[in-house]
């Protein structure tokens, strides 16, 4: 199984053009069964899009494209950041650069808790967690507070069951893992490889980058193939 790891659509930086986007979804469509954690893998080609920090262009370009296209996917969300509502306009809220969206939190450069809501009801998003403070968990002084309080607050702002976390920045060491397993049954990195289940490698499941997407395949090309299984067998001991 491929897991692959978006952040933003037509933005500066960590992105890509919505056009090459949405041709990259209709060739995911016609290759692979899209699957989300929980789900049952069908055959061999399965893959899990997963979206980072839940920015608000997500909600703007990606969220339609999957109801129009029937797919579904994870978004991870630093609830922190996250407000209940918003009234600016949207144009702005889009205009943020990616590198002001923690400094400019009260323009609302990420999803509201109303739109979060609005997409886990309707069937095509998978919310997790992404840490409260979207920190590098190997440095940061509140692990448990970290994994637990961004789970209890997506439980109660959106009624759900939150059991899978994606680690921030792709760190964590065998502590936290052992630590967020306690508190998630999925958790997911960075790092180019692919997985034989929602098992991942050693309990946690690897994605491959997929921002800057050059055309709508060529991460999937054989010799990436090839080398994403190669890092997996290598990580696998």
């Amino acid at each position: 199984m491929i897991s692959t790891m978006y952040h933003n659509i037509n933005s500066d930086k960590y992105s890509n053009d919505f056009n090459v986007f949405r041709k990259h979804l209709l060739y995911i469509k016609e290759n692979f069964s899209v699957v989300l954690p929980r789900e049952t893998l069908e055959g061999r080609k399965n893959i899990c899009l997963t979206f980072d920090d839940s920015f608000y262009n997500f909600y703007e370009y990606v969220f339609p494209l999957l109801k129009e296209l029937g797919l579904k996917a994870v978004l991870a969300v630093p609830t922190k950041f996250i407000l209940d509502d918003t009234d600016v306009k949207k144009e702005e809220r889009l205009n943020i650069k990616h590198d002001d969206t923690y400094t400019q939190i009260q323009k609302a450069p990420f999803c509201t808790f109303k739109e979060l809501k609005e997409m886990s009801e309707s069937g095509f998003v998978k919310i997790a967690s992404h840490s409260h403070s979207h920190v590098n968990l190997l440095t940061c002084k509140n692990l448990d507070f970290e994994l637990q309080e961004s789970k209890r607050i997506l439980e109660e702002k959106l009624n759900i069951n939150c059991d899978t976390f994606i680690f921030p920045y792709g760190k964590y060491n065998q502590n936290i893992v052992e630590k967020a397993q306690k508190k998630y049954k999925y958790l997911f990195r960075i790092g180019n490889g692919i997985n034989s289940d929602f098992s991942g490698i050693k309990g946690v499941i690897y994605r491959v980058n997929a921002d800057n997407l050059k055309d709508e395949s060529s991460i999937f090309s054989f010799f990436n193939i090839v080398k994403y299984s190669i890092k997996s067998f290598i990580k696998s001991f």
